[in-house]
């Protein structure tokens, strides 16, 4: 099973955000997943935090590599990059729709397709720069997208990701392609049914169509902001107000579009707008984390695992209670749930107390600070020994990785908790409202909100107890030097 993921525009990209984080813990297989970001907004601050959360998770992929993922699953699924497709990508200057189209070319040869062009587009949608994305314009982005040729397979990256479709259907393999945005947006409600059609469109010329599983996960509204005063009331730019009425209007396109695209369809909403800062685009839009985007990544989950077998079938995920999310409303939830606080105990282990003590060993040196930490000298030595040197420049640059990642990684869960008008009961999150400071190690056992153990169990949660039992000889290779002690850790804190 080949497995494509393409996250068109802002939302897209943080649907792609969620499937990494879900991917470090263990809740993908060890089948690539090969992602392909899209979208006109190359500097979009949505798309440059998720492309980052993708450099760290492969740098940390790479450290664990050769770690058996069934003892570990951190990092069990190779994730690859086609990277970022822009349909301006080559064209530095003047990306507005008008030279897009070559306006002034056409109204002087096709007059009557000039003033059709005129009919369509405003004069300040013809002028509006458009590397901020379309503005909230699918009209503006069905136009541009529409322009990918998928039959000049030289074009990259729509060449090799068409080449590696075909060859994994050549190879017996039944490749899955899910495209994810907003549908009530700019530039996935344009990019996604448009770039969906395309491939279709390509897959059936190349005849591999009926071998190959297209889906789509739209994000239907679940945040809104407001335009700061003074800015200009008709100036070209997304307006949260018209997201019901543009979904309504797109999801009649799909009802009778749709059916001859996608295999499976997501949707996926919240009636609690969450308030986000106003942005025209690039850099300043950047969006934290948000639970649906949790709800998107398991939803690729579901499709690679368990779509539905029957045309036409409705698969509906609700909760409990509006307003409330605990871990009763998460699919899949014996799994997901312990595989998130596994992970989640593991980064808040190594910040409170691993990292912390690395860094002492550092300063006051390995000898003198490993009669302090003897679990320290388990995993290293002091370049006299078999074990990894301590001071070994790549030692010291894992410990980094696996550091940022940890944060990476509670950063974006305590995010999730944060959405307006919700009550998200999955973690105690406040342990860890701080990343920059000091973490208490001894909140440990109080991580999880609904956790069963007894007591007793809670009571010999500690982080002494943790670092006492590491072992490298309770692993499989590799078990030494930092990802040896990253993985040792990251088995005892399973609960």
């Amino acid at each position: 099973m080949g497995v494509y993921l393409i996250g068109v525009g802002g939302s897209g990209a943080k649907c792609i955000e969620g499937v990494i984080q879900l991917a470090a813990v263990g809740l993908f297989t060890e089948e690539p997943i090969k992602v392909l970001f899209v979208d006109a907004d190359e500097t979009n601050g949505n798309l440059e935090r998720s492309r980052n959360s993708l450099k760290t998770y492969q740098r940390c992929y790479e450290l664990t590599a050769e770690g058996d993922k069934q003892e570990c699953p951190w990092m069990k699924t190779k994730i690859e990059s086609f990277d970022l497709w822009s349909p301006f990508a080559e064209q530095s200057l003047n990306k507005t729709i008008k030279t897009f189209f070559q306006y002034n070319t056409i109204k002087q040869n096709q007059p009557a397709l000039g003033n059709l062009f005129d009919v369509l587009y405003t004069k300040e949608e013809q002028d509006a720069e458009l590397d901020v994305g379309f503005r909230g314009r699918p009209a503006i982005g069905s136009a541009v997208m529409s322009q990918v040729d998928l039959n000049r397979l030289e074009q990259e990256p729509w060449g090799s990701f068409i080449k590696q479709i075909q060859a994994d259907t050549g190879s017996g393999k039944i490749p899955k392609i899910l495209l994810c945005g907003s549908i009530f947006g700019g530039t996935g409600a344009s990019g996604l049914p448009t770039i969906a059609r395309l491939i279709a469109n390509k897959l059936n010329a190349v005849n591999v169509r009926a071998r190959v599983q297209i889906g789509c996960l739209f994000l239907l509204p679940y945040f809104g902001f407001a335009a700061p005063p003074g800015e200009d009331p008709d100036g070209v730019y997304a307006r949260s107000e018209q997201f019901l009425l543009n979904t309504e209007a797109a999801l009649r396109y799909y009802l009778t579009q749709g059916k001859e695209i996608f295999d499976t369809v997501y949707l996926l909403g919240s009636q609690n707008l969450s308030r986000v800062n106003f942005s025209i685009g690039k850099n300043s839009q950047r969006n934290e984390p948000h639970f649906v985007e949790l709800y998107g990544a398991l939803a690729v989950r579901h499709f690679l695992f368990q779509p539905p077998s029957e045309p036409g079938t409705v698969v509906l995920v609700s909760r409990e209670s509006i307003g409330r999310l605990t871990w009763n409303d998460l699919p899949d939830r014996e799994q997901v749930k312990a595989d998130l606080i596994n992970a989640a105990r593991f980064a808040f282990s190594w910040l409170s107390g691993i990292a912390p003590e690395l860094e002492k060993a550092k300063t006051q040196g390995f000898g003198r600070f490993g009669n302090l930490a003897p679990w320290l000298t388990k995993f290293y030595s002091n370049g006299r020994g078999n074990l990894p040197d301590f001071n070994d420049p790549n030692q010291q640059n894992a410990i980094a990785i696996v550091s940022y990642w940890c944060k990476g990684f509670l950063w974006w869960l305590y995010y999730l908790h944060q959405a307006e008008g919700e009550v998200v009961e999955l973690f105690n999150v406040k342990a860890w409202e701080n990343l920059n400071g000091e973490l208490k190690g001894e909140e440990l056992p109080n991580l999880a909100i609904r956790d069963n153990r007894d007591r007793t169990r809670q009571s010999q949660d500690t982080p002494a107890r943790l670092k006492n039992n590491l072992d490298p000889k309770r692993l499989k290779a590799p078990n030494q030097g930092t990802i040896g002690l990253a993985r040792a850790l990251y088995i005892l804190c399973r609960l």
